[in-house]
């Protein structure tokens, strides 16, 4: 049996948090690793999506109202993994209903199960990003959310996250397309393999950091 994992931030329900904004949910949630302990180097943002913007993901809370085992497809996602050497990596994600964090092989296969199992045009794309940069770099005014007369979902009560050099570059994260922008663009297969615990082999043959 897995070990649980360790709590670095606060309970879920002490976070901040914003329904169908999980980027700036995501970008709190950074901030306050930032501002609260000294490990923000270990901690890498990913969004979930594909060129058709569907992405089916299973256990997120949003997904009850379809009824057990039924996926929700978001045009993307974005989670918090905390990835430290020789150790398990720890998902946060404030829409799942799995536990927070969990497990990142737990979390892989509850949330995603197989891309064997979906058409293509389903198959799941991650770009992972540094949490340093993303909060340096990420901004967003929330024009994506807006329809005539108001908003899609009400959106969060602070200021829009914004930078110098940018007022909005949301749809530059969500673009999975190669060798554009910032960060890594992985499958569901190398994006498994990129955070996997590290084998007992692997972690005696790993150098020592001292």
């Amino acid at each position: 049996m897995a070990a649980a994992a360790e709590r670095i931030l606060p309970s879920s329900e002490e976070c901040v948090y914003t329904a169908c904004y999980c980027e700036e949910n995501i970008y709190k949630l950074c901030e306050w690793v930032r501002d609260n302990t000294s490990l923000i180097q270990e901690f890498y943002v990913a969004f979930i999506s594909n060129a058709a913007q569907q992405v089916p993901l299973w256990m997120q809370k949003a997904g009850r109202q379809y009824g057990p085992g039924k996926p929700v497809v978001w045009d993307y996602h974005v989670v918090l993994l905390h990835q430290r050497e020789g150790q398990q990596t720890d998902v946060y994600d404030l829409d799942s209903m799995l536990p927070f964090p969990c497990n990142f092989s737990r979390y892989c296969t509850a949330t995603f199960h197989s891309d064997e199992e979906l058409r293509p045009q389903f198959h799941r794309k991650f770009r992972v990003v540094p949490a340093t940069d993303y909060l340096m770099i990420f901004a967003s005014d929330r024009s994506h959310m807006r329809v005539a007369g108001g908003w899609m979902s009400p959106p969060p009560e602070y200021p829009c996250i914004q930078t110098d050099l940018s007022a909005m570059n949301l749809p530059m994260f969500i673009d999975m397309t190669p060798s554009t922008f910032m960060g890594e663009i992985l499958n569901l297969k190398t994006f498994r393999l990129r955070f996997r615990t590290p084998t007992v082999e692997e972690q005696a043959l790993a150098p020592d950091p001292s």
